[in-house]
């Protein structure tokens, strides 16, 4: 159990989701004066938090195990595929469910629909890349702090 609470390449990405998931939550309560806690375990949004989350991983490897490592390689190609999820799959699924809300909406009476389709699945580009920066940085700060 020790070992479990003591893993920092367990809590240092954990730490970094759950509070990119609080800013998105607090900046969606700003901006829309009130809580949406669905925001809390929602996808997309700016930053991308699950591209932070793993970027936070691999660099939190690579500070301690070394840049070197097939460990680090491994942490990098988890990122990349994540990243690619992120912009490229996730995306296109929002983007197509957007459309089909609008075809429901218009003129679907004959589509039996209870709910309206998820469109925020995926992340732009430049949330991708914002989480990148974000998982780095947080990655780095952590992983000092965590060896003090």
């Amino acid at each position: 159990m020790k070992d479990f609470l003591t893993n920092k390449w367990l809590w240092i990405p954990i730490a970094t989701w759950f509070i990119i998931q609080l800013f998105k939550l607090i900046r969606e309560c700003l901006k829309n004066k009130k809580m949406d806690f669905k925001r809390i375990m929602g996808a997309g949004g700016m930053p991308s938090s699950h591209t932070a989350c793993v970027t936070s991983l691999a660099t939190s490897i690579g500070v301690s195990e070394g840049f070197g490592t097939p460990l680090f390689a491994l942490s990098a190609v988890f990122c990349f595929i994540v990243m690619y999820d992120a912009a490229g799959v996730r995306r296109a699924a929002g983007k197509q469910a957007r459309v089909l809300n609008k075809i429901i909406e218009s003129d679907g009476q004959n589509i039996n629909i209870q709910e309206k389709l998820v469109e925020l699945l995926g992340h732009s580009p430049v949330e991708v890349l914002v989480g990148v920066i974000v998982g780095i940085a947080f990655g780095l700060l952590f992983s000092h702090i965590w060896d003090l």
